[in-house]
């Protein structure tokens, strides 16, 4: 794999990836590995991250990777991944904000939608648990994979958050939580301003990766086939996490190693709304 232009700032920083044990994660961990950097691996899965741990260890000759188990439809796991990367006493110089999942029909364990719960709310908790580590290790990034599907979101009803989707598709609910990742990265940027810390959302491109494993078999061919691969859609999480280009710019959303307009719907109001119900959402009980 080619790395993308403007990137290669990886050496010696230490890195946190979720979902990285496949697809988009794992190429994006594996570039960063093979650029000298730090990586966490986290995922549900022990035995595929520790699978995706070996395997980039291996093509890389890189040896300094980890994996650090979460779940980011159970909050609780995504604050114990956060403070088992305390525990660990590394600084973080760039979390990558990349698992998701779409058409999935269920709820988390605290009772969110299930696209909502992993793609955003997880991700919110992991975060704010990883902040204080972020700051202390400034200048650093979050970098949350969102999706253009976010420009088909209409806004968000708080109150269908709470309940499994209903659409036949699922596509309503994918494109609400990828809404809900570049309003996540906007708000972010406004309350981490002057503090070193970074902030940025994107789209990766259409990636034929495990994430429409949902799709039955027979269709699923037929809609990847001229999909992106996964080395080509880590290319902006990559830019976007290690770029020198980037280095001074914090809220924005990315396309293609380029900045992008996010959706009108993406106002200030309703980040700061999200914002809130979801900091309520994540508080310990």
């Amino acid at each position: 794999m080619s790395e993308p232009e403007g990137s290669g700032e990886a050496k010696g920083r230490t890195f946190l990836v979720t979902g990285a044990n496949t697809g988009i994660g794992r190429a994006t961990a594996a570039a960063l590995a093979r650029q000298g950097g730090r990586v966490y691996i986290a995922s549900r899965s022990r035995e595929k991250g520790e699978e995706a741990v070996a395997g980039i260890k291996a093509s890389t000759g890189n040896e300094a990777v980890w994996f650090l188990p979460l779940d980011l439809a159970d909050l609780d796991s995504a604050r114990a991944c956060a403070a088992a990367f305390l525990a660990t006493g590394d600084p973080l110089h760039v979390l990558v904000n990349n698992a998701g999942v779409v058409r999935a029909r269920s709820r988390t364990k605290q009772g969110f939608e299930l696209m909502f719960g992993v793609n955003h709310l997880g991700h919110f908790a992991l975060t704010n648990a990883l902040l204080g580590c972020l700051t202390a290790s400034a200048p650093a990034r979050v970098v949350t994979v969102s999706s253009d599907s976010h420009y088909s979101a209409r806004g968000i009803d708080f109150e269908a958050l709470r309940r499994p989707e209903r659409g036949i598709t699922g596509l309503h609910g994918y494109a609400v939580s990828k809404l809900c990742n570049v309003l996540f990265s906007q708000e972010l940027a406004r309350r981490t301003a002057d503090t070193g810390v970074t902030s940025y959302a994107l789209h990766p491109g259409v990636v034929a990766s495990d994430i429409w494993r949902r799709v039955p078999w027979p269709v699923r061919p037929l809609i990847t086939r001229r999909m992106l691969t996964v080395d080509e859609g880590a290319a902006t999480s990559l830019y976007c996490a290690t770029s020198p280009d980037v280095a001074q710019d914090s809220g924005k959303f990315y396309d293609r190693c380029a900045e992008r307009a996010p959706s009108r719907v993406a106002t200030p109001e309703l980040a700061a709304e999200l914002w809130k119900h979801s900091e309520e959402w994540t508080a310990p009980s």
